[in-house]
């Protein structure tokens, strides 16, 4: 299977099967989206018809064919795909939990309209961790780690930092036991950002691997559905502190994540407005939420959607060649080294290898499913009790919907986040179609952008 495109004046051709990636020119495009269908003839009188003005002849069409010919042999192009049959024993069968979401604060301190977790509470009472519970989550995540070294735990909430001392003892917890049990722990912390201060900085930017800074764009963006619980927007109280936190960070992880809705269909202009902050490590996520809400997104809003991706994809070009660069996280993409292939087929791990955990200890396939009970799979103290979600987990991979098997962008999203298939269609089975439109898009966008640096490098 092939995709092409045409994308910011390249021709662009992804060979599914291998992952190979061509750049070529008006009659090899051509050629390649007739080969499979048009004998050579057919193609030679095709493309004399069509290119007649420029000069091209018989001799040229049968040259390119014969090249299309040698990639094909050389599995660069047309490859089969040799992953599907060995979906079974690719994708993880064992117990190994290498990630928790840790769950320290049922509560927060802005008012956030879409927020998925209804303020904080999750659908439930508002509750903090304690570091008894929080221990024993630690412990449960070494027990039942195997041979892994890496360990990760995200600090989450509601709003973590109000329960700051808990994260911090549980940090010194996991660094006392990391040299007898074999183990390193890499932290994240997501925020909001009100309660950042001296203390959080200084300890976040020495213990945490990554932080996750929220905050949506522009002023009237960020405090049109970001309120604190008074109704104010936060704007103006949390970006001098994150760009202070970002400036002590030096060379350590973080992200400014996003939120773009309804109200902002123009979500390159906030990104830009982050960098030109002073902010470089990006993140824009489109809203999930019921049809029905005055801030959900719509099929009318995707022509200015994907609008936006290409002119930030241009904006990234333009400011890399001006030597102030910026890093999208949906346009990340490694053509050459990874991920591996486990990965590319199963996703996130979510129920497998990563599940949130409340505050009170019980166990969820993720923090998008905390409250749902037909989720609940077992607790910390307990282990795993309902195995049955947990095999439906595990069944979750590129292969595992029937639309999936024939979609060229299979192997870049891994079958789509479960948790959105779940709120879409009733199944982590499903798909959340919207969400593949935006992600496809996304795909070609990142693609584009490493033909680009890697035209750009021969050149140089």
């Amino acid at each position: 299977m092939i995709h092409s495109y045409k994308l910011n004046g390249y021709n662009i051709v992804l060979d599914v099967g291998s992952g190979a990636v061509h750049a070529v020119d008006d009659l090899a495009y051509d050629i390649i989206n007739l080969y499979e269908t048009k004998s050579a003839d057919e193609i030679v009188s095709i493309c004399l018809e069509k290119f007649a003005s420029e000069g091209i002849t018989e001799g040229d069409i049968r040259d390119t064919i014969s090249d299309v010919e040698e990639l094909k042999e050389s599995g660069k192009l047309y490859a089969e795909d040799i992953y599907a049959p060995l979906v079974g024993k690719l994708k993880n069968n064992s117990n190994t939990v290498k990630a928790l979401c840790l769950h320290v604060a049922h509560t927060c301190n802005l008012n956030c309209e879409y927020c998925f977790a209804a303020q904080g509470r999750f659908h439930g009472e508002r509750a903090l961790m304690s570091f008894e519970v929080g221990k024993r989550a630690l412990d449960f995540l070494v027990e039942n780690s195997g041979t892994r070294h890496n360990l990760e735990v995200d600090f989450f909430g509601g709003e973590p930092l109000m329960n700051w001392q808990v994260v911090k003892d549980l940090v010194a917890y996991a660094r006392s036991i990391e040299e007898a049990a074999g183990k390193h722990f890499r932290f994240t912390l997501t925020t909001n950002g009100v309660l950042v201060d001296d203390d959080v900085i200084e300890f976040a930017n020495r213990e945490m691997d990554n932080v996750v800074l929220s905050l949506d764009g522009r002023r009237h963006v960020h405090d049109n559905l970001r309120k604190t619980v008074n109704g104010q927007g936060s704007y103006d109280l949390i970006l001098p502190k994150f760009k202070e936190f970002v400036n002590r960070r030096g060379d350590k992880g973080y992200y400014m994540r996003g939120t773009f809705t309804k109200f902002n269909t123009d979500f390159c202009t906030d990104i830009i407005h982050m960098a030109d902050e002073g902010f470089t490590e990006l993140s824009m996520e489109p809203v999930v939420c019921p049809p029905g809400d005055p801030y959900a997104l719509g099929e009318e809003d995707l022509p200015v959607l994907y609008e936006q991706y290409e002119k930030l994809a241009l904006e990234m070009i333009d400011r890399k060649k001006r030597g102030k660069p910026i890093t999208f996280y949906h346009y990340m993409l490694d053509l050459e080294g990874g991920p591996c292939i486990y990965k590319r087929i199963s996703g996130c791990g979510s129920g497998t290898e990563y599940m949130a955990v409340t505050p009170w200890g019980d166990l969820y396939p993720c923090h998008q499913f905390v409250g749902d009970e037909k989720y609940l799979l077992g607790n910390i103290f307990d282990g795993v009790k309902n195995e049955a979600i947990r095999d439906e987990f595990r069944s979750c991979s590129a292969y595992s919907r029937e639309e999936c098997r024939d979609c060229w962008a299979r192997l870049y999203c891994s079958g789509g986040c479960a948790a959105n298939s779940y709120h879409a269609t009733g199944s982590v089975n499903g798909v959340y179609e919207y969400g593949c439109k935006l992600f496809k898009k996304r795909i070609e966008c990142a693609i584009m952008l490493k033909v680009a640096e890697s035209l750009e490098s021969e050149e140089e």
